[in-house]
């Protein structure tokens, strides 16, 4: 197979992509061409069908395609100039090779993020999250399956686990280093506070934003189920629901980053700070290893300032 991570101005070559999007467009002189989005498990790239002509067989996006491609370079960028394609049948072509997936074992993180739960001594928060990642075996499997993001970071299967269990072991960390925290209300909102996701998310080979992410998010979202769960647990403490659920709404730290609320306790201000940690670190991570410059990268808006790889 040849990925897309791999491939080089110049090259000529045939192979099957997942067509993610297709849009038709038309030239400065009124010639309709196709944008494509072609996507593996190694990430995307753009794709045109400048000539529509016998060549290039009826296709629609989230098909997987035959085709032909010369890899040019268009302002900085790879592109892929496709001069025939053909929709694939059944058994030409393995979906895993499709769908970027976590470098993590899943069953390792899932078996992390259990022992948290495990070590939680406060018994209403310990059932919560039991009745949602152990018991119930439908959302485990969800969860642990799903991405984290559209896009910016771990947007791949298995993403929102990974994401989740790093937050998680940031905040046991803090937990332990700072006595002023509640262990147990911070690793509970740790581990829920990017639930609504599974909701916000399509699941792959889409991966795109539902009609309840478009319209709600994910902090609406999960706010809203884990008070639906916090209900099926006789007795909850009013005081701990609240603390709970501020620590989700308020975990994007700033409004203006989406939180409704800004932390007021102190397990709010920490989740905020692992929350942007990870996906930070996970965002630069992916920046660097999608790229083989060795100098500078330019302006990278989401860390407003111009980055480069560390010199070995």
């Amino acid at each position: 197979m040849r990925y897309l991570k791999d491939v080089r101005e110049g090259e000529m070559f045939s192979e099957v992509y997942l067509c993610k999007t297709k849009q038709t467009l038309q030239t400065k002189a009124g010639k309709n061409y196709y944008s494509l989005t072609l996507q593996d498990k190694t990430g995307t790239a753009d794709g045109k069908v400048w000539d529509l002509g016998p060549g290039i067989e009826h296709f629609e996006a989230m098909d997987y395609i035959k085709v032909d491609v010369q890899v040019v370079s268009f302002q900085g960028a790879l592109q892929l100039n496709i001069r025939r394609a053909r929709r694939c049948q059944e058994g030409e072509y393995d979906p895993r090779e499709y769908m970027p997936c976590t470098d993590k074992d899943i069953k390792e993180m899932y078996q992390e993020l259990t022992c948290y739960i495990n070590s939680l001594k406060n018994e209403y928060l310990k059932k919560l999250a039991e009745g949602y990642f152990i018991q119930n075996k439908e959302t485990a499997k969800a969860f642990c399956n799903h991405s984290a993001a559209k896009a910016v970071h771990h947007g791949f299967i298995g993403g929102l686990l990974e994401h989740t269990v790093s937050v998680t072991r940031l905040c046991d960390y803090i937990a332990k280093n700072y006595p002023i925290v509640n262990r147990d209300l911070l690793l509970t909102a740790a581990m829920f506070h990017d639930v609504g996701k599974v909701q916000e998310l399509s699941t792959f080979p889409e991966n795109d934003y539902t009609d309840a992410g478009q319209l709600l998010g994910h902090i609406y979202i999960g706010a809203e189920l884990i008070g639906k769960l916090i209900a099926q647990v006789p007795g909850f403490p009013e005081k701990l629901r609240n603390e709970l659920l501020h620590c989700i709404l308020a975990h994007h730290g700033e409004l203006e980053y989406g939180s409704p609320k800004k932390p007021a306790l102190v397990e709010a201000l920490a989740l905020s700070q692992a929350d942007n940690l990870d996906a930070k670190l996970q965002s630069m991570k992916e920046l660097l290893e999608g790229t083989e410059e060795k100098g500078w990268l330019g302006f990278q808006r989401l860390f407003d300032s111009n980055v480069r790889k560390t010199s070995e």
